[in-house]
């Protein structure tokens, strides 16, 4: 007699199959931002086997499905140098979002990934990083900026830069992280808010004016830029004005991902597959698209 056991996961000569979800227990959930629509939640796995098979890298993403409501794409926030859950930063904007923010410490949620790319590190390796964000859309930027930080990495890169922006003080992300870099002497952080607020003495301005403002030289370093598409296409000339050539400019992207692995076809454009191919293009890569993107 064959004993049939339940399992999110099964396997075809060890392969796990990419449409079933992996159970995540939230660990904690953090709120970063003063207008409470933007949740960090840790999520730490259900069982020690699906942990220890679990390899990423920064700028991969993950589908995170509440049972019942549906799954969504969310970058993955933490680095593989950290040890404990997985991070998730989470904007209510939806169904699936707003099923997650109501949700407890404890519950479980489904994982499937890591799903798509991630940064380029070994093109980075020697070279100078300039980290380039804008509003909720920092999640993969701190985990490419704790790995350039980490102390088996550092010596590996060459001067890193962030430039990150926010419309006010209270809706910068990951707080305790920022105010930790800005206190190292071997990165540069340079944070910005839209207008002028009680109590600020850092940049005012639009992250684009700020990446003018600050002039990273383009001289052996790679650019990263993730942010809203109005930011990404205001900033993109003030690096070329700086002598960023396209192939030393990234940017991770999303466009209607829905399956992650580059089936359902709701992400293609051009010859890639979002999903699969990226979210992590080049610039060289992304001015060869059609100009729909």
């Amino acid at each position: 007699m064959t004993t049939r056991t339940q399992s999110p996961k099964i396997s075809v000569n060890s392969v796990p199959n990419p449409y079933l979800p992996l159970p995540m227990r939230i660990e904690r959930i953090h709120v970063e931002t003063d207008d409470e629509m933007l949740k960090t939640f840790d999520l730490a796995f259900a069982r020690e086997e699906d942990a220890a098979g679990f390899d990423f890298r920064p700028g991969q993403f993950c589908e995170i499905s509440v049972f019942g409501k549906g799954e969504a794409p969310f970058g993955i926030a933490s680095s593989p140098t950290e040890t404990g859950p997985l991070r998730f930063t989470v904007n209510k904007v939806g169904v699936v979002t707003t099923a997650l923010h109501n949700m407890n410490e404890g519950e479980l949620v489904g994982l499937r990934g890591p799903l798509g790319n991630g940064y380029p590190l070994e093109q980075f390796e020697g070279h100078n990083v300039v980290i380039v964000g804008g509003g909720f859309a920092f999640t993969t930027l701190r985990s490419l900026t704790h790995y350039l930080l980490d102390p088996g990495n550092r010596s590996r890169f060459g001067e890193i830069i962030i430039i990150y922006g926010a419309r006010r003080p209270g809706l910068l992300l990951y707080k305790e992280d920022l105010a930790a870099w800005e206190r190292r002497e071997d990165i540069s952080v340079h944070l910005t808010i839209d207008r002028e607020a009680p109590g600020w003495t850092k940049h005012v301005g639009f992250v684009p004016d700020v990446v003018e403002r600050v002039a990273p030289s383009a001289e052996s370093t790679y650019a990263v830029i993730v942010g809203p598409p109005v930011m990404i296409r205001f900033t993109l000339p003030k690096l070329r004005a700086l002598g960023f050539p396209p192939e030393q400019v990234f940017s991770s992207l999303e466009r209607r991902m829905k399956c992650g692995i580059g089936k359902c076809g709701r992400c293609n454009i051009g010859p890639y597959y979002v999903c699969k191919d990226g979210p992590v293009f080049s610039l060289a890569q992304l001015e060869s698209l059609p100009q729909e993107y």
